[in-house]
């Protein structure tokens, strides 16, 4: 499929009498880049939306609760996320020799 029939004759024709020559016409030693003003139209149209995207992220942000209680078992930021995905994953296997460590009963 060209870009002509994805295009209506409006809008080709408002392309041809912007873009005339060597513009329209691209060749391998034409310059285009720089030369596409969007309209006022499209640029409102683009402010709207990114704004609606601030304010729909504004909505989602969240602080995390911090736990009091919960045992320090790490030096830094990187170091609790690490904790917890060991712990996620090999929590059920170490629950006996942590109690036991505890306890102060560990061989």
């Amino acid at each position: 499929m060209f870009i002509i029939d994805m295009i209506s004759d409006h809008t080709y024709m408002y392309i041809y009498l912007t873009y005339r020559g060597e513009e329209f016409y691209a060749t391998s030693s034409s310059m285009i880049h720089g030369t596409h003003k969007p309209s006022e139209k499209a640029v409102n149209r683009m402010v709207e939306d990114l704004e609606q995207q601030y304010s729909k992220r504004g909505r989602f942000s969240r602080r995390r609760a911090f736990d009091i209680d919960a045992d320090i078992d790490y030096i830094n930021e990187r170091n609790r996320s690490f904790n917890k995905k060991i712990e996620r994953y090999y929590g059920k296997y170490t629950a006996e020799i942590k109690q036991n460590l505890e306890r102060g009963t560990a061989v």
